[in-house]
């Protein structure tokens, strides 16, 4: 396994992790997961569009929380397939649509505040 699978693998894992968490009513250790993530975004983020790219994969994740939230970390580099994938996933219903359907909202109001952008392969 590549160093960017492992870290693909290791966003989608904490994000799951997070879901979990958050359904048995503890915040505290859900937030721990989503620093995990977005440590492993960030990551990512250091080896520029080859980085980011290799997180597109998980736009087909078998876990609905897992493709929205990779959508909503990729929806300025990659639009198209982010918003298809965040557009599917707030038809349903749980806490991945709500998430979804936010993220589209602040994307649409032009407060989306997940900047990929911010990447450079300078960071790390």
């Amino acid at each position: 396994m590549s160093k960017l699978e492992k870290l693909v693998e290791e966003f989608a894992q904490n994000v799951a992790a997070q879901t979990e968490e958050i359904a048995h009513g503890s915040a505290a250790k859900g937030n721990r997961h989503a620093k995990r993530y977005i440590a492993a975004f960030d990551k990512l983020c250091a080896h520029g569009d080859a980085g980011r790219d290799a997180l597109a994969v998980l736009f087909t994740h078998s876990r609905m929380d897992v493709r929205v939230m990779a959508a909503a970390f990729l929806l300025r580099h990659r639009t198209a397939e982010a918003k298809a994938v965040l557009e599917e996933a707030a038809q349903s219903r749980g806490i991945a649509a709500l998430e979804a359907q936010q993220t589209l909202k602040n994307w649409h109001d032009g407060i989306w505040a997940l900047d990929p952008l911010r990447c450079s392969p300078s960071r790390g």
